[in-house]
């Protein structure tokens, strides 16, 4: 690790990554955007699921102020997150065979729906399935994913693949194999991962590129306002209303 502190290291290379994203993915983040404002328009659902800390970037967009009021999370019991004890059965169940059809066999996922898959490695059972299976039902599915581990790592997939061969949209986040940014001669691993805040302002940056696109075609974005500022939850109630047949984190 060069001069500087360990603080200053990382925000450097995690404003390095989100460069090389903002330049290199400009083409497929449009394209992402794109497509989610075409199945907005045609009367379709937004969905979004990742397993474990990538999760944290689905989950980052639904119900979020600011954000499109359609995108729901498209959970997998045990694996939404890092709250499930022992946390490693998260891991484990990522490589289980059959889970990603089971969930989607119970969803009200449907064809003409949306679907961004989030996976770092991208090599796992879970979201390779889960690509698979959502497109055989006749949704768009957009991955986000880093494509280093295809070329570094073997699938856990039966079939060899990775989620970036089962996706109508890859993104690339551009994160190492191992997902740790920092080394220090006295530590013995490296250190530091940033693929979360990646992540993140990628599904952010095609958020806010479906609203820009639905409102370039005269259609108001079915947005999110914060319940924190005046005639927000106002505001919500009639998004809520006029979209709740395509909302499902409510009741």
């Amino acid at each position: 690790m060069s001069d500087g502190t360990p603080a200053d290291l990382f925000f450097d290379a995690a404003i390095t990554l989100l460069q090389r994203v903002r330049e290199e993915e400009a083409e497929s983040i449009t394209a992402a955007g794109t497509l989610l404002a075409d199945t907005v328009a045609a009367g379709g659902r937004l969905f979004a699921f990742g397993a474990g800390h990538s999760s944290l970037a689905a989950q980052d967009v639904v119900y979020r102020a600011g954000g499109l009021a359609l995108m729901n999370l498209l959970a997998v019991p045990g694996v939404v997150g890092v709250d499930v004890t022992p946390a490693t059965l998260g891991s484990a169940l990522e490589r289980v065979d059959g889970l990603a059809s089971a969930v989607l066999d119970t969803a009200p996922i449907r064809s003409g729906d949306a679907l961004v898959i989030i996976s770092l490695s991208g090599r796992n059972a879970l979201p390779v399935e889960m690509a698979v299976k959502a497109r055989a039902l006749g949704v768009r599915v957009i991955g986000v994913t880093s494509l280093a581990y295809a070329t570094q790592t073997t699938s856990r997939h039966a079939s060899g693949t990775f989620l970036k061969d089962h996706c109508d949209i890859v993104l690339d986040s551009k994160i190492a194999v191992g997902d740790a940014e920092l080394t220090l001669d006295t530590i013995p691993a490296p250190f530091a991962p940033a693929s979360t805040v990646v992540t993140t302002a990628l599904m952010q940056a095609v958020v806010a590129t479906t609203a820009a696109t639905l409102a370039a075609r005269g259609i108001e974005p079915p947005l999110l306002r914060s319940g924190n500022v005046d005639g927000g939850p106002e505001w919500n109630g009639r998004v809520l209303r006029e979209y709740g047949d395509r909302i499902f984190y409510r009741r």
